[in-house]
């Protein structure tokens, strides 16, 4: 951490006998500037968290301050200390978008953690209206089956791109109709490419070899009608 980090840290510390919920948002601020000094973009897993039906807006640091204080007071009972409080994962995101980086977020398709209603990225264009004027991209991971929601913002929104990553892997023969339903709308500059490879290193392999055989058939079967 660079001293100018730890110095900025030190000045939110709480003194003894005073609320620490008090200085969570400086102290976040500083925490996450300091993390991300060398970082190249961030990531938020809000989907898993919460869902992206949340109210799009930057929470004020009061609201903050009581999310936190009751975060607090749950996590001193001994209970499970997952962040699921809407107004500290708005805040994150803000302070992501604050930091000027770009900022991935899972869209769709997940674990049993999810709730996948409420994953749909259609869900976020309030919050993307938002984020527009401060210049920072959005990618929008994997987003199956919203892929095609996924396209339609990444066309409209001159900050938005997405891939289909988790989705081609798991769609195995189906995962050509997948890579053709993602082009529909999506100018071809904001379709990336991810092989969502999380466990065997093989699967690093099948995803790039899928994406390849699916970008391919569909452009070339798109060429030979003459389109």
């Amino acid at each position: 951490m660079a001293g100018r980090d730890r110095a900025s840290l030190r000045q939110v510390e709480p003194q003894e006998g005073e609320d620490p919920a008090r200085h969570f948002p400086d102290r976040f601020r500083a925490a996450l500037a300091a993390r991300s000094a060398a970082a190249v973009g961030l990531k938020s897993i809000v989907a898993y968290r919460h869902g992206f039906d949340f109210d799009p807006a930057l929470p004020s640091d009061k609201e903050v301050i009581d999310a936190a204080g009751r975060w607090l007071a749950r996590t001193e009972t001994g209970a499970d200390p997952r962040v699921d409080d809407p107004v500290l994962l708005r805040f994150g995101l803000w302070t992501g978008v604050e930091r000027g980086l770009p900022l991935q977020l899972h869209a769709g398709y997940g674990d049993p953690d999810v709730e996948l209603h409420r994953c749909d990225p259609l869900l976020l264009t309030r919050w993307l209206k938002l984020v527009e004027p401060h210049g920072v991209d959005i990618t929008l991971l994997h987003c199956y089956p919203y892929h095609r929601n996924a396209g339609y913002l990444a066309q409209v929104f001159p900050h938005v791109y997405f891939d289909v990553g988790l989705g081609v892997n798991y769609t195995g023969s189906r995962s050509d109709a997948l890579i053709a339903e993602s082009l529909e709308l999506a100018p071809f500059a904001k379709i990336l490419f991810s092989s969502d490879a999380w466990g065997p290193a093989e699967l690093h392999l099948l995803g790039a070899r899928l994406f390849r055989r699916g970008l391919g058939r569909a452009l070339r079967g798109w060429v030979e009608a003459g389109e």
